[in-house]
């Protein structure tokens, strides 16, 4: 069985090498892998980290292309692509304009679509947007659905999917953090240890990451008056890898450059984050996949988006939908500041750590 595994961004890499890594232990699977480059070198970080070596780089990244020029570019490469190596199977990650053009490539080729975390869902097609969308267009493209989690499942099942083509794998971003710590702890980053050492841990600190196009402007404006506000506190520390994009890095240094105890650093790669993710005391982000990988490590995250589609974590009280607006971030920051909340990384409702063992045996099933 010939597959190839495309993705495009950091998130998506991240969730999928350890699919990656299973299928091509499996000898029984001929497996390529395609990256679109949709985000450049945050992807290629990744990469690095858990040794990946794509088969095919399309190098789609431009600077300030729209969704739809990324897009139509994607469709064209990917069909070249598609043309050549004639897979049984393209597997494809989430959400990502990536996802979605890619399972429409090869479903004008007739190739079959596996959805690797399959059923994410707010049915609220501009929050978050495009990914909401992304993932309903995959969903219906989509042969095979790999949900994350019950609730996931249950709404492919809503939708008409049939059962059979279903199967709850838990989240491969819990697979990664398993390899990834494990990877940082026999070789600990040199990287994670300047940045600490530059801050005085024995405060509270507290991890920031933000991204999501609806947060664009006010949203962002509004969260960095909260942080400032927090900084006025002496008990803690602010760490902020910032985004490349403009919308997001102009009005951050802008706001925030000139506060003592808020830390503005570049992107760092993954096993940094890992390192940052262990080191905090809570997490304020519009992050899915921090959304995921905080609980294992047990962590709060303060969730700063108007809708999520990972509840069971929210459910559990290891997340808190809190939106952009100011007052509401400073008052439960404080709130869990003040008083932590104890939460067992054993509760995790994003699965065990095999979910890519689950996939695998499902592909060779269909065979």
């Amino acid at each position: 069985m010939k597959i190839i595994i495309c993705f495009g961004t950091r998130p998506e890499a991240i969730k999928m090498a350890p699919l990656v890594r299973a299928c091509q232990e499996n000898k029984s699977l001929d497996t390529l892998v395609c990256v679109t480059a949709q985000h450049r070198e945050m992807l290629d970080q990744v990469l690095d980290f858990f040794q990946i070596v794509p088969d095919m780089d399309l190098d789609l990244m431009q600077a300030n292309q729209s969704l739809n020029e990324l897009s139509a570019r994607i469709i064209s490469a990917m069909d070249k692509v598609l043309e050549k190596e004639q897979p049984d199977w393209v597997l494809v990650h989430g959400d990502t304009t990536t996802s979605s053009m890619v399972a429409l490539a090869a479903f004008h080729r007739g190739i079959k679509v596996g959805h690797v975390e399959a059923g994410l869902r707010t049915y609220n097609k501009y929050s978050p947007f495009p990914e909401e969308i992304n993932r309903q267009l995959t969903g219906r493209i989509a042969n095979a659905h790999f949900a994350p989690t019950q609730k996931a499942y249950d709404c492919l099942i809503y939708e008409g999917i049939a059962k059979e083509d279903c199967v709850i794998t838990g989240n491969t971003v819990v697979d990664a953090l398993q390899w990834g710590l494990n990877i940082t702890q026999q070789n600990p980053p040199k990287e994670l240890e300047e940045i600490l050492n530059k801050i005085d841990t024995t405060k509270k600190i507290i991890l920031v990451t933000g991204h999501r196009r609806e947060n664009f402007g006010d949203g962002f404006i509004h969260l960095c008056d909260a942080l400032s506000k927090l900084a006025e506190r002496q008990d803690v520390e602010i760490i902020y890898p910032v985004h490349l994009n403009p919308n997001v890095k102009e009005v951050v240094h802008e706001r925030l450059s000139s506060q003592k105890n808020i830390h503005l650093i570049p992107p760092v790669a993954y096993p940094i984050m890992l390192g940052l993710l262990d080191a905090c005391s809570l997490i304020i982000s519009d992050s899915g996949g921090i959304q995921e990988e905080a609980p294992s490590l047990g962590k709060t995250v303060l969730v700063t988006r108007a809708t999520s589609e990972r509840m069971e974590g929210i459910e559990k009280g290891f997340a808190e939908l809190v939106g952009t607006e100011q007052e509401a971030i400073v008052k439960k920051a404080i709130q869990y500041l003040n008083h932590p909340r104890k939460v067992e990384p054993s509760e995790n409702p994003y699965g065990n750590g095999t979910a890519s063992e689950q996939i695998v045996a499902y592909l060779l099933n269909q065979n």
